[in-house]
């Protein structure tokens, strides 16, 4: 094969390759409980590209976590879920969420208590909404326990980050998370309600 025939050949085979597919970026706002947690979570789940900390659902500008927290604001912790729509579907984010949180509960989550700590679900358009009360009615229809669910469906509204150093607090500061996570009883509850399809 002369070189004419080889940068040919060359050019014929890689004209034959496969297109890599661009990812397809979408978001979802999840409200657990303490979004240290839920952010670690969604950090570790195939085709997340990030989970942002923050607040939202609340009736004031730009909130403080010391305003949050304090339950002063109206705002929920939440995190924003940004993931490859082409390697999970909303569903999919929808079916992770539910297992990781303690859906029977509306006055907060685990050892955190308080309407800051709820959980919900807050949807960004009509799409998301039909998802979310698609998923809602499966996990009703197949949950492994007999207590009512308690997780809202809120239409969202803006999103604010958190302060800097509640982002992937579990990353910065790893002993103190594993102990926050461990004493605050989430890992043993979700799995007391979701068995083996928890966590």
């Amino acid at each position: 094969m002369n070189r004419i025939q080889q940068v040919i050949f060359g050019y014929l085979c890689l004209c034959a390759m496969p297109l890599m597919a661009k990812p397809v970026v979408e978001t979802a706002i999840l409200a657990g409980g303490c979004f240290w947690c839920i952010e670690a979570d969604y950090e570790k789940l195939d085709g997340v590209f990030e989970a942002v900390s923050g607040y939202s659902g609340g009736h004031i500008d730009n909130p403080t976590y010391k305003q949050v927290s304090a339950g002063n604001s109206g705002h929920i912790e939440v995190v924003k879920v940004s993931y490859d729509a082409s390697k999970l579907s909303y569903s999919q984010i929808l079916d992770f969420f539910w297992r990781h949180i303690d859906p029977t509960r509306n006055d907060g989550q685990f050892c955190d208590r308080g309407p800051q700590y709820r959980p919900a679900i807050f949807y960004q358009n009509d799409k998301q909404k039909q998802h979310a009360v698609a998923s809602m009615n499966h996990i009703n229809e197949t949950k492994p326990f007999k207590a009512p669910l308690k997780v809202e469906l809120i239409q969202a509204g803006t999103f604010y980050p958190a302060e800097t150093y509640h982002q992937d607090y579990y990353k910065k500061n790893p002993y103190r998370y594993k102990f926050y996570r461990l004493s605050c009883g989430r890992d043993s509850r979700v799995k007391e309600l979701w068995g083996d399809s928890g966590n």
